[in-house]
């Protein structure tokens, strides 16, 4: 039996990276798969068909999680259009990176709003269905940014770190009806965004890795498919690195 057969999952910011890499392994998994997109409309309709080919039910939803409104309509009309919902993976996320004494507030804001609120809004919004069932699965990918810091990332950092803390909160919040929340940091993995940074400073990252390499974004997916199945039952308010131990 696949890890997630029979589970219903919403992935928030899938259209691409590592969320589409999750969205990939969890229905490879059994898992019929929900996912949101803002402006990638064709990547998202793409994904679609990528999943389906796979024998699950999917669909994508154009949605801002940033708004709570949004997030609101958005948990309700999966419930609506799936049956249920078992796990959530809230990997939506923005840069807007600069020093800090050029970083303007509307990135300040902007990256907090989309990186940060959005979390908070798809977790309140689906605490009620995860409660009155007594289970559920809340994935939240943060980075190891959010736990060391970097130089102009500042509202990046602050927004990854602010996870964490929130992650942690509602793991003890919401334990006593089986519901689990977990986080997962990423370090240096290799996806479009990195495509578009010289071979020289890819290769200076991966020196400082100890494994030698960057990440891919599969690698993030493997462990989103294990904290989303019944394999981590008794783990929860963890933060696992998938760094290639760069930050030990």
């Amino acid at each position: 039996m696949k890890l997630l057969e029979g589970k219903i999952a919403l992935i928030t910011g899938a259209s691409k990276g590592i969320g589409r890499a999750i969205a990939q392994e969890f229905a490879s998994q059994g898992a019929q798969v929900a996912f949101t997109y803002l402006s990638s409309v064709e990547k998202g309709k793409a994904l679609v068909k990528e999943l389906e080919v796979l024998g699950v039910k999917a669909k994508g939803y154009r949605s801002d999680a940033s708004k709570f409104g949004a997030a609101e309509k958005l948990i309700n009309q999966v419930v609506a259009d799936f049956g249920g919902l078992d796990i959530l993976v809230n990997n939506a996320g923005i840069t807007r990176d600069n020093l800090l004494m050029r970083m303007s507030e509307d990135h300040w804001d902007e990256v907090i709003g989309t990186n940060l609120k959005s979390v908070f809004n798809t977790v309140k919004a689906v605490t009620r269905t995860f409660m009155k069932q007594r289970s559920g699965s809340i994935i939240n990918i943060t980075s190891i940014v959010g736990i060391k810091g970097n130089a102009g990332q500042a509202n990046y950092a602050a927004s990854k770190a602010g996870i964490v803390g929130f992650t942690k909160s509602i793991a003890l919040e919401l334990g006593s009806r089986n519901i689990r929340c977990n986080a997962i940091a990423p370090g240096f993995i290799e996806t479009e965004m990195t495509d578009q940074l010289d071979e020289k400073t890819v290769q200076t990252w991966r020196d400082a890795i100890p494994l030698k390499r960057g990440g891919k974004p599969s690698d993030v997916a493997h462990c989103a498919v294990f904290l989303a199945s019944n394999q981590s039952d008794y783990i929860s308010g963890q933060v696992l690195q998938v760094d290639g131990g760069m930050l030990t």
